[in-house]
């Protein structure tokens, strides 16, 4: 799995979130894919140009939101990556 490969997925990835839990989509729904390294997916949810400081939601997103994020990148690529958020 690419990084290019799993943008062009990205879209029904997150719809397949929402699908599932709604609250793990609204957690997800605006980060930024940063890189796949190691079977690890690593996201960043810095922008500048939406809030000034940053918006650090870190304590929001649970282990459980994220399974159900690992879960559905498995269900709509067919690959396993760990996501970490930060």
């Amino acid at each position: 799995m690419n990084l290019e490969h799993l943008k062009s997925q990205w879209n029904q990835v997150l719809d397949e979130v929402e699908r599932v839990n709604r609250v793990a989509w609204l957690a997800y729904f605006d980060a930024r894919l940063a890189r796949i390294e190691g079977g690890r997916l690593f996201l960043d949810f810095s922008d500048p140009a939406k809030l000034a400081g940053g918006h650090d939601y870190s304590k929001a997103r649970k282990p459980d939101l994220r399974k159900v994020l690992e879960e559905a990148i498995k269900s709509v690529t067919g690959e396993e990556l760990e996501v970490i958020d930060g």
